[in-house]
């Protein structure tokens, strides 16, 4: 009696081991990896995505790659090995990201990329990205506009291995090198980074002295630029980015930053999740791999409408 009565208590406490290891791999988890938490649009993303998940009812892992593809893979090993049922990935390299996604694929788990694209179709079930080469095109006629058609100008460009970068400024030499009296004097990659951007200002401002605008592959480096060129008294340069971002707003309010184009981050992740959720219940995948969702052009008759990477009514 007594050996039935440990049998039974060792089977209940197995029992609840096993119960309680089971999060780990749970049915209903979602896996959101996102380039870094200190950027704003990177961070809305991931809230975005992470809202969405929670009010379906999933898990969720909530990881970061920093850009650097070797982490990126190692996160998607951790989701993998955590038997999510799909990621949602804004990605660290059109390229350098295939190999992973290929991984999870043949594991059993779909992705769903936001943001940025990979250069092969067919391994994602979505790619939802904002139409880039529209918003810089918002961007660029408001640019044009507002430097009265001629001008010496600075541009500073995203990272280069990112598509989105490239994407950006073909859109604004599309429109702005109809304009001969437009002079681009300095073009300069900064890393979508803010410190980057400062530094590179800085500079191309010496060598420059008589630059009249900035235009920005984002808003981040936006913000580094019109930070160096109020350090240094130039209230008068035009400087416009691209995201929409609540610090750009701020600063159009303000009469720094003159314009950005608004992705819709936190829209864009929460699709994602929502077509996450109808192919893990369903298999239903949409219509077309790759979906492009349109910026819309903020400036001061609109910035007080934008918040958090999305217009209020």
């Amino acid at each position: 009696m007594k050996l039935r009565r440990r049998l039974t208590l060792a089977a209940f406490t197995g029992a609840l081991a096993l119960g309680t290891a089971m999060p780990a791999f749970a049915a209903d988890l979602i896996a959101i990896i996102t380039p870094a938490f200190d950027n704003p649009f990177f961070k809305a993303e991931a809230v975005g995505a992470e809202a969405k998940a929670k009010e379906l009812g999933y898990e969720t892992l909530v990881m970061t790659h920093d850009d650097d593809a070797n982490k990126q893979s190692e996160v998607i090993d951790t989701a993998i090995g955590r038997g999510a049922k799909a990621i949602i990935l804004d990605n660290a390299g059109a390229d350098a990201t295939v190999a992973a996604l290929k991984k999870a694929k043949d594991a059993g788990i779909p992705s769903f990329l936001i943001d940025r694209e990979i250069n092969v179709t067919g391994i994602a079930v979505a790619q939802i990205v904002s139409n880039n080469y529209q918003g810089a095109q918002l961007g660029a006629q408001e640019f044009v506009k507002l430097m009265g058609e001629k001008g010496n100008y600075a541009e500073l460009v995203g990272r280069e291995a990112d598509t989105n970068a490239g994407i950006r400024s073909q859109g604004y030499h599309d429109v702005i090198d109809d304009y001969p009296d437009l002079k681009l004097v300095a073009k300069q990659s900064a890393n979508w980074s803010q410190t980057e951007a400062y530094a590179k200002m800085e500079t191309i401002l010496q060598a420059n002295p008589d630059i009249k605008g900035v235009i920005s592959g984002n808003d981040t480096m936006a913000m580094g630029a019109i930070a160096a060129l109020q350090a240094a008294g130039r209230k008068d340069v035009i400087v416009v980015g691209f995201d929409g971002s609540n610090d750009v707003r701020d600063s159009i309010k303000a009469g720094g930053i003159k314009a950005t184009v608004m992705q819709p981050a936190y829209a864009q992740a929460q699709k994602a999740v929502e077509q996450a959720d109808a192919y893990i219940k369903n298999k239903t995948a949409p219509k077309d791999e790759k979906q492009l969702m349109d910026c819309v052009l903020i400036n001061a008759d609109n910035a007080n409408k934008l918040e958090t990477f999305a217009l209020k009514n």
